[in-house]
């Protein structure tokens, strides 16, 4: 393709999902003059995985210096690590200032959308049978939404109150309660320690260990909250900071041993200080590589699952019975079942039907795993372009500053004011690069969220945040066709 033209119309654009993705797309473009854009939100309000997940304890394990819009640093964060309510309130804040609130149409579900090859426009259908045309889609759906809940025999039969944590039911008195928690990721090991002292009895129910390194939290005073408004380079100190730890931590779970030995004594370190007894200890230590599952942080895990009122099994689950869930060892009575049990991280993009070029649809497109060129774009689906789409997850950083990065480059490709496709060649040569680096990155070394069912790992970034940063600062137009 030839260089981008000076001269353009600006097009109209449909996103999906009113996350930090969707509305950093809609900031974005507000702040770059754009008009003609819709953010299409299935629930009653903004805020994505942040509204959704409200169980007790739920924060973030970035630190919020970085966990946030680079051109909209928050002075005035309580903490290190920020929790689920000040996310969203800092969220809706940044929407308004950026007057972005009124594109956002709520309560409005889009289950499928269609690109028309005359019109070079997409087709956005919803939920209520409404339809909506633009040039541009931008799906920004994220993979973590839609809970995962494991189908295990005679859940049905449970007589008890049973929910997962992405859809915690608050009505749900658990006090004094026998109260069964299935799955120990990272939603667990943050809602475990909250409840444990309410519970009567807590079983948790473990099917592999994880890696929980110390969180270095602490609440910011009004000195911190002076000193960053009077000084604003000290919270962007902060903030670069971070995000070289983080890509130090990508390169000690990735490539550098010395580091990965590192992170693996801090493991040690906070399970023999948290764990007394010798017996629970060995049941909490991994049988993987350190960084093959997601790595997770926190103080109070191994205290929680200390406590005399906890026991944890290992036995795997064979059925749910009306009195509680059935292991090897027997049955584990309980008033609640929680599931603890993570999202459909791989499943990207559904439930939604999505059609290509000639009617393609992208579930066939994707029939052996999710893949995108830098992420972002798809073969045969002109002028769609994806926020945290396929392999741009991380292991060690934030996903901010990914999704950034996404905006940026999808701005460009809009300046254009033209219809392009990826050729499928680029995507194919960047996907076969990809898929080989991590091959033999350290995720392959186990069954995790971040694989398909094929072995497949479609949802992590191979390399350092740098590099997606360095890849994605300028589009090659050379990698696109404009759609006659």
């Amino acid at each position: 393709m030839s260089k981008p033209r000076t001269s353009y119309r600006r097009p109209t654009v449909a996103i999906i999902g009113a996350g930090f993705g969707g509305l950093g797309m809609a900031i974005t473009l507000q702040r770059a003059g754009f008009t003609d854009f819709r953010v299409f939100e299935k629930a009653g309000d903004i805020g994505g995985v942040w509204r959704e997940n409200t169980y007790p304890g739920a924060a973030c394990d970035v630190p919020s210096p970085l966990y946030s819009y680079s051109y909209a640093p928050n002075r005035t964060w309580p903490r290190r690590y920020s929790e689920q309510p000040d996310i969203l309130e800092y969220l809706r804040r940044t929407a308004t200032k950026f007057g972005v609130l009124d594109r956002v149409r709520l309560n409005t579900e889009v289950t499928g959308a269609e690109f028309d090859t005359d019109s070079r426009r997409w087709r956005v259908e919803t939920a209520d049978g409404e339809t909506f045309e633009a040039d541009v889609l931008i799906p920004a759906v994220g993979q973590l939404s839609r809970p995962a809940v494991p189908d295990i025999p005679g859940a049905d039969s449970f007589a008890g109150e049973m929910f997962h944590s992405a859809e915690w039911n608050h009505d749900v008195d658990l006090t004094g309660k026998r109260v069964a928690v299935i799955g120990t990721g990272a939603s667990a090991i943050q809602f475990v320690p909250k409840i444990q002292p309410l519970a009567g009895k807590l079983t948790v129910f473990q099917r592999t260990a994880p890696y929980v390194i110390p969180k270095t939290d602490r609440n910011y005073t009004r000195w911190h909250h002076r000193v960053y408004r009077a000084l604003p380079v000290t919270q962007l100190a902060g903030r670069v900071g971070t995000w070289g730890i983080g890509e130090l931590l990508t390169m000690a779970l990735t490539s550098v041993q010395p580091l990965g030995k590192l992170v693996r004594a801090l493991f040690r370190w906070n399970l023999e200080r948290g764990v007394p007894d010798p017996g629970l200890r060995k049941k909490l230590v991994p049988d993987y590589p350190i960084g093959c599952k997601r790595l997770l942080f926190s103080n109070d895990w191994y205290p929680a699952l200390a406590q005399s009122n906890v026991e944890v099994e290992t036995g795997a689950i064979e059925e749910i019975t009306a009195e509680g869930v059935r292991t090897a060892s027997g049955v584990h009575e309980a008033d609640v079942i929680i599931y603890g049990t993570g999202f459909k991280a791989t499943e990207f993009l559904a439930p939604m039907k999505i059609r290509g070029v000639g009617g393609r649809e992208l579930a066939t497109e994707w029939a052996g795993g999710a893949h995108a060129y830098l992420g972002i774009s798809v073969p045969d689906f002109p002028n769609m372009f994806l926020v945290y789409g396929p392999n741009t997850n991380l292991g060690g950083n934030s996903i901010i500053f990914m999704m950034e990065r996404q905006c940026r480059y999808i701005m460009q490709l809009l300046r254009r004011g033209s219809c392009v496709d990826v050729r499928r060649d680029v995507a194919e040569r960047f996907d076969a690069e990809v898929q080989h680096r991590l091959a033999h990155s350290v995720w392959s070394g186990c069954s995790s969220w971040y694989r398909e069912p094929n072995g497949r790992i479609s949802t992590n970034w191979p390399g350092l945040v740098w590099e997606y940063h360095r890849r994605t600062a300028k589009v090659d137009f050379g990698a696109y066709r404009e759609v006659a």
